[in-house]
């Protein structure tokens, strides 16, 4: 059950967390972008309202259709990411005992995180087709990498409904999360195509929308705001 006072209460200092949804990538390759994910994290919960810990997610990013792409590109990325992130919710910094509104909201959080992304690009058209001729023996080869690993920064936005038990300590969370996974390298559609020729230049980005759940465990920690 939920609960909604002031006073003095415990919370778990460790969590658990999993979920999974959807990704976009906008990379270089647009066009029928959207693929799957899921993630795994462990937290440490310095307050009710405030987290840090690590993040392993692993999924799909895709992008481009050799048919209708200009330059007949596409590709399947099969991820995997590991982050350091850090997370701070509204109700850090509110007084949320006595509005109703305020209290439905303590939960809304952003967050900002960094870590390492690994690229496997299990499909790529990585030659042009019907070029031949121009670039025998086997066309034009799009420059790039099949595997990678680059620098990654995840930038969270969401919103935690806290959950308490049978002794009032708050041990489950109920999550939604927006994350843009901004990437630093040319890994994430294993295209690295001159500007001269292509659109190739900003950072390749993709977003991975997610439903999570989180059960709190470990030593109890006492605090002035509770649920």
């Amino acid at each position: 059950m939920t609960v909604t006072c002031f006073g003095q209460g415990n919370y778990h200092k460790l969590s658990l967390g999993a979920g999974f949804g959807p990704t976009i990538s906008y990379a270089d390759v647009r066009g029928k972008s959207q693929s799957y994910g899921g993630y795994g994290e462990f937290l440490v919960n310095l307050t009710p309202f405030v987290t840090t810990g690590l993040e392993f997610q692993i999924g799909k990013v895709k992008g481009g259709d050799i048919i209708t792409d200009a330059h007949n590109r596409q590709f399947v990325n099969n991820y995997k990411t590991f982050s350091l992130n850090v997370k701070a919710a509204l109700g850090q910094f509110i007084d949320y005992s006595r509005n109703d509104f305020y209290s439905a909201i303590k939960g809304l959080y952003v967050g900002l995180g960094i870590g390492a992304i690994r690229n496997d690009v299990g499909y790529i058209v990585r030659y042009k087709p019907n070029t031949e001729a121009q670039y025998p023996p086997l066309g034009y080869k799009f420059p790039g990498m099949d595997k990678s690993t680059n620098l990654l920064m995840p930038v969270n936005l969401g919103i935690n409904f806290y959950f308490t038990d049978a002794y009032n300590e708050l041990c489950y969370v109920l999550n939604f999360n927006y994350q843009g996974n901004f990437t630093f390298g040319e890994g994430l559609d294993g295209y690295d195509d001159p500007i001269g020729i292509f659109k190739n230049n900003g950072a390749d980005v993709y977003t991975f929308l997610s439903v999570g759940f989180k059960y709190n465990f470990g030593p109890s920690r006492s605090s002035r705001k509770i649920f």
